[in-house]
């Protein structure tokens, strides 16, 4: 745990595979992401309000799938320079900043329900 915090760590050029552990949940993270793309491409059919997001997460999900199978077959083959750790650091922190987009996205919704109900109230009385 003390390695994690050095920036020997985060920026060699020649770092150490990762452990079995380690190497184990990024597998699965990266399994998440294509069962996550493979379930949201159904959702993001469906016509409604929330069809913007769905495909949002569809986008971050299929991006992210393919970055992380390119940083996994990169640190599976030791190359020196891609399989630095502040790639996995980078990659965390943008994939953050995606989520915080369609997060703010998301918080729009309430306000358009509510502008498409007083505009089909608006309708309801023109002939």
């Amino acid at each position: 745990m003390k390695n994690l915090l050095t920036l020997s760590y985060w920026f060699t050029t020649r770092p150490e595979s990762l452990i079995t552990n380690a190497q184990n949940i990024f597998n699965a993270y990266v399994a998440f992401l294509f069962l996550a793309a493979i379930a949201i491409l159904i959702f993001k059919r469906r016509p409604g309000i929330y069809k913007g997001v769905w495909q949002r997460l569809y986008f971050f999900s299929v991006a992210n799938t393919l970055i992380g199978l390119i940083l996994l077959f990169v640190n599976y083959e030791s190359v020196p320079f891609f399989s630095a750790r502040f790639w996995l650091l980078l990659w965390g922190v943008s994939s953050l900043v995606w989520l915080l987009f369609i997060i703010k996205h998301l918080r729009k919704i309430p306000g358009l329900k509510k502008k498409i109900e007083a505009e089909q109230e608006f309708k309801k009385y023109l002939p």
